[in-house]
């Protein structure tokens, strides 16, 4: 049986929380979230992320249906994203404040046994399971293609000036490019989704030890609480799926 646990800080630094977050449980074997970090402009972030978190909930919340095969997953999520894209994309044309205004997004349904994952940006997606904590996106950034290139070291990477570049964006162009995965859901998994403002001041041995000693609220409370004791430089969100059926 899944549940769905969230937490959206403002962190110790920024004025505005830009992140936005949704999640929800479509039946005891199936649930959904998406995560998205906005950008640009005095209000901006505010703005992009909101109207895309609300457009891709409401097209999933509209066509999810019980018993879709992976297919019928993959392309509702894709036009879940589309569809958030396109809103967000007019609007900053409609808005010279708004121009150029754009957010991460990390779209998560779980269903049939199968994670599926969508994402664009630097908002991330893990699974944790018996075995330990296992990314499930790559981040789409000028820092990641560095260490792609073996240009950085994963050292180097967590305070290079340029760690918050990010390559990808919903919103930014009139379409959007998707990585989209899937993955086995075994029983007694969770699904970890944060923006970076949790994973550029945690560990993921750190993350998943956490992991290993709480559960719900608890973990999701004590996750946003490590990253404001490391500093808490931006706005912190994470939703964990939990299936508590073991």
């Amino acid at each position: 049986m899944f549940k769905v646990f969230s937490q959206s800080d403002v962190g110790l630094v920024r004025k505005s929380n830009e992140d936005a977050c949704r999640c929800g449980v479509f039946s005891q074997n199936a649930a959904w979230a998406v995560v998205c970090d906005g950008m640009g402009g005095v209000n901006g972030g505010n703005v992009a992320s909101s109207i895309a978190v609300e457009k891709i909930s409401e097209t999933i919340l509209t066509g999810y249906r019980q018993g879709m095969d992976g297919d019928a997953v993959r392309s509702l999520i894709a036009s879940s994203i589309d569809n958030a894209n396109r809103a967000v994309h007019e609007m900053a044309g409609t808005d010279v404040t708004l121009t150029g205004m754009g957010t991460t997004v990390v779209v998560v349904v779980i269903t049939g046994g199968v994670v599926h994952v969508a994402h664009a940006g630097d908002s991330r997606a893990y699974i944790l399971t018996a075995e330990g904590i296992r990314r499930l996106t790559t981040d789409h950034s000028v820092v990641q293609e560095m260490l792609d290139k073996g240009d950085l070291t994963e050292q180097q990477a967590r305070t290079h000036p340029q760690k918050n570049i990010i390559t990808r964006a919903l919103g930014v162009e009139s379409s959007i490019r998707i990585d989209y995965s899937e993955t086995a859901a075994p029983a007694g998994c969770r699904v970890l989704i944060c923006t970076d403002g949790l994973t550029n001041y945690a560990e993921e041995d750190r993350i998943s030890a956490l992991a290993e000693e709480n559960s719900g609220n608890e973990l999701t409370e004590k996750l946003v609480a490590l990253a404001k004791n490391a500093g808490g430089g931006d706005n912190i969100t994470v939703v964990v799926l939990e299936d508590q059926s073991e």
